[in-house]
C-alpha cells in the first residue's frame, strides 16, 4: 500500500515562504516521478510542479515559475516544494502524487497515488 503524507502547510503573509514535504512509503520511491497539485476553493485541481525520478528534470506551471522549487531526496523517500514570494492566489490545498513512470508528467491521469493534502493560506 502506497502512502503519501504531506506536511508544512500553514498560514503565511503575502511575500512569505513555506516548504512543503511529502513523505512516501510502500513503493520504490526513486523509480517514479513525483508531482505537486493544488485545489483552491471553488476551483478545479491544477498542476503546480513535477520532478522526474532522479531529480534531474523539473517542470512548473507558469504561475509558479521563479517562485516555487520542487526537489526530492530519494534516500529519505521525500519530495519537497519550496514556495517563495507567496501570493494570496496561492491559497489552496496542496497535494503530492506519485507518477506512473519515472518520467515527469503534468496531467493528473499520469499519477496514481495521492496524499491527503495540506492547507496553504496566504493572507494579504
Amino acid at each position: 500500500q502506497v502512502q503519501l503524507v504531506e506536511s508544512g502547510g500553514g498560514l503565511v503573509q503575502a511575500g512569505g515562504s513555506l516548504r512543503l514535504s511529502c513523505a512516501a512509503s510502500g513503493r520504490t520511491f526513486s523509480g517514479y516521478a513525483m508531482g505537486w497539485f493544488r485545489r483552491a476553493p471553488g476551483k478545479e485541481r491544477e498542476f503546480v510542479a513535477a520532478i522526474n525520478w532522479s531529480g534531474s528534470n523539473t517542470y512548473y506551471a507558469d504561475f509558479v515559475k521563479g517562485r516555487f522549487t520542487i526537489s526530492r531526496d530519494n534516500a529519505k523517500n521525500t519530495v519537497y516544494l519550496q514556495m517563495n514570494s507567496l501570493k494570496p492566489e496561492d491559497t489552496a490545498v496542496y497535494y503530492c502524487a506519485t507518477g506512473t513512470s519515472s518520467v515527469l508528467a503534468v496531467r493528473p491521469a499520469h499519477y496514481d497515488y495521492w496524499g491527503q493534502g495540506t492547507q496553504v493560506t496566504v493572507s494579504s
